[in-house]
């Protein structure tokens, strides 16, 4: 395993995406000890692609056993306006190769309003409950008033987009928003919801999982130029930002 840190920023390169799995596992349930002993809780955000199979071994022994899912609460880093059952739903995803195999508590899963056909409507509605939570105390906000959760558990696509914040498109530039929603993402399907910026960065630890030589690109692109433009360039959390990476995607760096 090759490792680098800078101020707020860590890179581990593993051999290969089953190391970088077994890796993550053990990262997150540590994450998890952490914060149910800190506060007696931990918020993960799930997002779509690759990340959820990369989470298999939290299924397993000894986490499945030894991580306190009753303590977990899990929201979506973007969604697909579509219904939960479509395989396009990241909901689907999630619930199919992970929510499914661990019992975290039904009423501690923020999911998208599949009903909310507008994606318009779905992002108010996300973002409503979203603010139903912090007034519930489950959620905490950050210094800038933005929902702050303890884990983000990220992929970025080729193109080097985070979430459905996508290179030219304006969503990537949102600073008020802790939810807005795009009706042409580039990716299909188009209509989709997300969360912004200034909520991704609030965030108290995000993993950056990138696995895949049709990675390398933009892994090259976002941790080795100084000033690039892509989205996930623009992740940069309160907490530690840390790059889980295989050889072949760190093969630029």
């Amino acid at each position: 395993m090759a490792a680098c840190s800078g101020k707020k920023t860590e890179k581990i390169i593993l051999k290969t995406e089953d190391d970088v799995a077994k890796a993550l596992a053990e990262y997150t349930a540590d994450l998890s000890r952490r914060f149910i002993k800190e506060k007696g809780s931990f918020t993960v955000v799930l997002s779509g692609g690759t990340l959820i199979d990369t989470m298999r071994y939290l299924t397993e022994s000894p986490y499945k056993e030894s991580v306190e899912w009753s303590k977990w609460s899990i929201f979506w880093l973007d969604e697909r306006v579509v219904p939960k059952t479509s395989d396009d739903s990241n909901y689907k995803l999630a619930m199919d190769g992970f929510l499914s195999k661990v019992p975290i508590p039904e009423a501690n899963i923020l999911a998208i309003d599949d009903t909310k056909s507008k994606p318009s409507d779905a992002a108010d509605d996300y973002e409503a409950r979203l603010k139903d939570w912090v007034d519930k105390k489950i959620l905490p906000l950050s210094s800038d008033n933005f929902p702050k959760h303890d884990l983000m558990l990220l992929g970025m696509g080729p193109d080097g987009h985070v979430a459905s914040l996508f290179p030219n498109r304006t969503q990537q530039f949102e600073t008020q928003r802790w939810v807005t929603f795009i009706l042409d993402s580039p990716k299909p399907p188009p209509p989709r919801i997300t969360y912004t910026f200034p909520v991704i960065n609030a965030a108290s630890e995000i993993a950056m999982v990138v696995t895949g030589a049709e990675l390398a690109d933009a892994v090259k692109n976002v941790l080795g130029t100084p000033n690039s433009t892509l989205p996930a360039a623009k992740v940069r959390p309160e907490g530690l930002l840390t790059w889980f990476l295989d050889q072949p995607a760190a093969s630029g760096l």
